[in-house]
């Protein structure tokens, strides 16, 4: 993976206002449901879980510990999703899990992984993701981070390219770095998925888009209109924070 030689400094992170994320949030949601279905009936969805694991990552890497079984649970009711975790971290290491089934499976891979210090690898995350969809069809790419220490015009290219072939990238920013947030915004729009902000800490706030993502690659637009129902009936979810 190629990278500027002068990686930009990650910024210091102050939270949005809630009515900034609150719109956020609301425009997320609507991209996210106007793209359509995404897993064939009577087949499993398949999604990528990739995670930034350098060192500043570490509080959000434990609350996404947790959050991934929901994940499996709002998947599991509208045919059940397959996930792969992808994490970098340190000096240009990049893994994938197998694919795995069942929340406590996945809960026990991460429960392994300690964050490390070093720059993004963004451009392998997305690279991986067009060849494990060349094998067999991915629903969906998730990447939560902070940073972008990367050559944009790279990141576009692998983002296009998982765009022509059908597989969205939704990409959730921890913090306010504007760098990230310029080309998070560019790599959801060439993939034709979906860009949200979240405020630092936030564990219930992504929550409920960690579970709309899922509910998209297991059942696709109609699961999403089920599960809009759901919060619009007063549960505490991500659209009630909405009206």
């Amino acid at each position: 993976m190629s990278k500027d030689t002068t990686p930009q400094n990650r910024t210091e992170r102050s939270q949005p206002a809630p009515q900034a994320v609150r719109a956020e949030v609301a425009a997320f949601l609507d991209k996210v449901k106007a793209l359509g279905p995404a897993a064939t009936a009577g087949k499993r969805g398949r999604l990528i879980f990739a995670l930034d694991a350098t060192m500043s990552r570490q509080p959000t890497w434990d609350q996404a510990c947790v959050l991934q079984a929901d994940m499996f649970r709002e998947a599991a009711s509208v045919g059940g999703l397959d996930i792969q975790l992808v994490y970098f971290r340190g000096l240009g290491e990049c893994r994938a899990s197998a694919w795995v089934a069942q929340s406590d499976k996945l809960a026990t891979l991460m429960s392994r992984i300690a964050c490390q210090g070093g720059h993004t690898q963004i451009s392998k995350v997305l690279h991986h993701a067009d060849a494990e969809n060349g094998k067999q069809r991915v629903q969906a790419l998730v990447y939560i981070g902070d940073a972008m220490e990367e050559k944009v015009d790279d990141l576009c290219a692998a983002a296009g390219a998982l765009g022509l072939r059908g597989v969205p990238v939704f990409m959730f920013q921890e913090g306010s770095d504007p760098v990230a947030e310029n080309t998070y915004r560019e790599i959801a729009r060439l993939s034709r998925g979906a860009y949200c902000r979240f405020d630092a800490g936030a564990a219930h706030e992504l929550g409920e888009l960690l579970r709309a993502v899922a509910a998209y690659a297991a059942g696709g637009m109609k699961a999403l209109n089920a599960l809009s129902a759901r919060q619009d009936r007063g549960a505490n979810k991500l659209l009630a924070q909405l009206k």
